[in-house]
C-alpha cells in the first residue's frame, strides 16, 4: 500500500499544471514573470500530438524547466464527445485558434510574452530531443527575462 502511494505522488508531483483558462494564464504569466507556452493538440486523435505530450511535455527536464519558466496553456480539440471541453473552453481555444493556429496545424506550440505577442512558433513535433526543446525554450526565457 505504501508503494501505491508513493507512486500517486509521484505521478501527480511530475505533471505539469496546464492552466485551461488563457486570460488566467497571462495573469500569472504577468505576475510571475514567465512566457507563456500555448499548444494546440488533438489529445484523442493526432498522433503527433500524443507523442509531444508523451515525449516531450511529460520528460522531467521539461517539467522542471517549463513549471520554473513558463504558464503552460493546452488548446486541446478532442473528437471523443467524452472527452469535449466545457463550453467556455471550447469557445476560447476556437478563438485562440483564429488568433494564433488560423491553418488548423497540429500539433501547433506558441511560445507568447505576457501581452500575447508570439516570440516563436513550432509546426508539428519538434525535430528535436525532450533535452534539445527544453535547452531552445530555456534560452528563449532567460533572453526575455
Amino acid at each position: 500500500m505504501k508503494h501505491l502511494l508513493f507512486i500517486a505522488l509521484v505521478a501527480i508531483s511530475s505533471t505539469i499544471p496546464w492552466e485551461q483558462n488563457f486570460e488566467t494564464a497571462q495573469k500569472n504569466a504577468k505576475e510571475q514573470h514567465k512566457l507563456i507556452l500555448l499548444n494546440f493538440s488533438g489529445s484523442d486523435w493526432c498522433g503527433p500530438c500524443i507523442r509531444m505530450h508523451s515525449e516531450i511535455f511529460a520528460d522531467q527536464g521539461f517539467i522542471k524547466m517549463a513549471t520554473a519558466n513558463l504558464v503552460m496553456v493546452n488548446a486541446d480539440f478532442p473528437r471523443n464527445k467524452k472527452k469535449q471541453p466545457a463550453v467556455p473552453i471550447k469557445k476560447q481555444n476556437e478563438m485562440l485558434a483564429d488568433k494564433y493556429n488560423p491553418q488548423g496545424k497540429f500539433p501547433y506550440t506558441v511560445i507568447l510574452d505576457q501581452d500575447g505577442k508570439v516570440i516563436k512558433s513550432y509546426d508539428g513535433l519538434p525535430d528535436q530531443t525532450a533535452a534539445e526543446f527544453t535547452s531552445e525554450l530555456k534560452k528563449i526565457c532567460d533572453a526575455k527575462k
